[in-house]
């Protein structure tokens, strides 16, 4: 319903003010908060403001929080108020706030920005809307991409209240569907170390052994036996530092527009002594196969590293996914959740993960997978929480994994090698599938206290094998060297099956996200757990009519069977048609270490799109270790036939087929006719050769 500009607001000030102040509205819910006693936040106009405040307010503590946004301030409890009072008032402080926290979450913090999201009705005219934003102090910033009639706003100084009380008085109009206050939230990385190390990474494959269960792994050699990964699917993982100098981290073409949001440059490489969590989620889902070390899901795969923030707000959220569709990436990688029980979406943040599932990938969709959490709690339900460390949650207490329960997000619970529920790892009727992990009692980060089990305690360590990744280097992360066992949680479910995702898109790039999770969830193997959760004493093992368990969701990740789907999908129902086989036999040159190289085409007449391709490439060269080659269609499609695989050799002849070469499924339903070019690249120096011929055998239809 449309509304006039003189639609009422409710009275700013008097009673209710402060009612107004304690509920936050989030994901269409009202969550209720309270002030911390001794901390508040400001966002200044410049860095150089902040040493002559600190001297004005003399606080316990001063810190940076949402990323470098804000400066959270720790006063004595009876100094807050004049303290916030005198930023307040200080012209280098464009904003103020108190610190809140949510009484369903209460060791979780929350940080006020001088932002709101605002929803209107679809038929609120632009004076209305204008009006109804002068009328509470805040002003248009820009428009929602992708949601009608949605704004991002920002707290003007004309406001003469807090960005929470102008939310309550907005939603309260019939013309206004959505207001939603930006809070920035801490992150909690999900793994779970234990005390022991294991030589082998059982979970990709094995054939038995102490603590291994038939089954428990992921089938990773079936699968490599059709595809190791294709370099032009990028894998996107988000979290804290990576160290870049790992060799499991490095190849030719593995690196894609790695960025840092912290530190807002190209090099996000951990800055802390912690930050070893990043390095070791990497190289389960893309370590390169490099004869040294361990090797991830999907080695052939691009790795897309983005360091974030640490920090949850909408601006931080938005970024993070908008960077990795820009640069690229094919799945997106989360090992990490909010530092709070009770965590729904905003709209910005739902509206900027649906657009990567939706709209990334050239409209096919970005594939995004995140942690289930490692607390053995329901991501989305009720539990009554008794015996938690200095009773942090107590009573019936709600749960809420806003990111988990997303439609578009794949969320991953965690199995054992014994093909068991991990007992930390998080349930419920959202989960879509479960990944190996190692297994230790559940545990959850907690602002301000730390990392703690939870309640109640565990009378016995549960049985189960770890996980080997890579580590910081020169003893910089976990162990002592290059490589740790002591890594897990469902921080390490989450990119194996990123990495299986990865995979799929190898063989049939034309999969959307959707399809994705599709197959994913029914290939699955469908792990049975009978045994009661030691610690809540639950039965959630076995699968409902519809195939899922609240443990397992559609069961735990069969690499080999998904891409085996994907594959057939990818052929089934093609028609040939009629054949084109054309050959181009001039001899060409290799220039020596040019990063141009030299191109060939082949000029295609036949009209219709591709259905099959093959192409024949005859080389010879003193040395092939140096020698890349990439088809390159009429429309400007590439795929990377040949990477310096080839060692020693000296001639080359070798048919790429769909068969062979699954990146070629690219040009299917592409159209044939144009010019097609073999581009051939020397990438060393002190070796030289030629291309002696090439051919292209298409099959058209239409």
């Amino acid at each position: 319903m449309a509304t006039s500009p003189a639609e009422p607001l409710p009275p700013q000030g008097g009673p209710r003010s402060d009612f107004l102040g304690e509920i936050l509205q989030r994901g269409g819910e009202e969550l209720l908060l309270e002030k911390v006693p001794d901390r508040f936040t400001t966002r200044l106009t410049a860095a150089g403001a902040l040493v002559p405040l600190q001297q004005r307010l003399n606080p316990i503590a001063v810190r940076a929080v949402a990323g470098g946004q804000l400066v959270e301030w720790q006063m004595a409890d009876t100094d807050l108020e004049t303290a916030l009072a005198t930023a307040r008032r200080d012209g280098a402080v464009r904003f103020a706030s108190h610190v809140y926290r949510l009484a369903d979450s209460p060791r979780t913090w929350v940080y006020l920005s001088d932002q709101l999201t605002v929803q209107f009705a679809p038929a609120t005219p632009a004076p209305t809307v204008d009006s109804i934003l002068g009328g509470v102090g805040v002003a248009i910033e820009q428009p929602l991409e992708g949601m009608a009639n949605t704004f991002v706003v920002r707290v003007t100084p004309d406001a003469l209240e807090n960005p929470i009380k102008i939310a309550n008085r907005l939603i309260a109009l019939e013309s206004v569907l959505t207001a939603e206050p930006n809070l920035a939230i801490e992150t909690e990385s999900l793994y779970r170390p234990t005390d022991e190390r294991y030589a082998q990474q059982w979970h990709l494959f094995h054939n038995g052994g102490a603590s291994l269960a038939a089954g428990s792994h992921i089938s990773a050699e079936a699968a490599w036996d059709v595809t190791r990964g294709a370099r032009s699917v990028v894998i996107a993982v988000t979290d804290d530092g990576f160290d870049l100098n790992h060799p499991d981290l490095q190849g030719i073409g593995k690196l894609v527009a790695p960025l840092d949001l912290q530190d807002k440059d190209a090099l996000p490489l951990p800055a802390k002594q912690n930050e070893n969590h990043g390095t070791a989620v990497a190289g389960l889902a893309i370590g390169e196969e490099n004869a040294i070390g361990i090797v991830g899901v999907a080695p052939g795969c691009a790795f897309l590293p983005l360091r974030t923030t640490g920090f949850i707000d909408d601006g931080a959220i938005e970024q993070l996914f908008d960077e990795a569709v820009r640069r690229g990436a094919a799945v997106i990688v989360c090992s990490w959740s909010p530092a709070a029980n009770y965590f729904p979406l905003t709209l910005r943040q739902t509206n900027a993960l649906t657009r990567a599932a939706t709209l990334g990938r050239n409209g096919k969709g970005c594939v995004i997978v995140f942690s289930a959490g490692n607390a053995n709690r329901p991501v989305s339900g009720t539990v009554n929480e008794t015996q938690w460390p200095q009773n942090a949650l107590s009573g019936p207490t709600r749960w809420l994994s806003g990111f988990a329960i997303h439609p578009d997000v794949i969320a991953v619970s965690a199995s054992t090698s014994l093909g068991t529920k991990a007992a930390y790892s998080n349930w419920g009727e959202h989960i879509a599938v479960a990944a190996p992990s190692n297994n230790a009692p559940p545990t959850m980060t907690l602002p301000q206290v730390g990392n703690v089990q939870t309640g109640p305690p565990l009378s016995q360590f549960p049985p189960g094998r770890g996980m080997v990744t890579s580590d910081r280097t020169q003893g910089a992360g976990y162990s002592s060297n290059d490589y740790t066992n002591t890594f897990g949680g469902t921080s390490s479910s989450c990119p194996v099956v990123a990495g299986v995702a990865g995979l799929m898109l190898s063989v049939n790039p034309n999969l959307t996200a959707r399809q994705v999770r599709e197959i994913l969830q029914a290939t699955a193997d469908k792990i049975v757990d009978r045994t009661p959760d030691p610690q809540l004493g639950l039965q959630y093992g076995t699968y409902d009519a519809n195939g899922h368990s609240r443990w397992f969701g559609y069961g735990k990740v069969n690499a080999a069977a998904a891409v085996r789907e994907a594959q057939r999908r990818a052929l089934a129902g093609r028609q040939l048609g009629r054949l084109v086989q054309q050959q181009n036999q001039t001899r060409q040159g290799i220039p020596d270490n040019q990063p141009g190289g030299v191109e060939s085409s082949i000029a295609v007449a036949a009209t219709g799109t591709v259905t099959d391709i093959q192409v024949e490439v005859s080389i010879e060269h003193q040395f092939l270790g140096d020698i890349s080659l990439t088809l390159v269609a009429p429309n400007g499609a590439t795929a990377l036939l040949q990477g310096r695989t080839l060692g020693r050799q000296t001639e080359l002849r070798a048919a790429y087929s769909l068969s062979t070469t699954p990146v070629l499924m690219r040009f299917i339903g592409q159209p044939a006719q144009g010019t097609w070019r073999l581009r051939t690249v020397d990438q060393a120096a002190g070796a030289t050769g030629s291309l002696l011929s090439w051919g292209l055998l298409l099959g058209v239809d239409g």
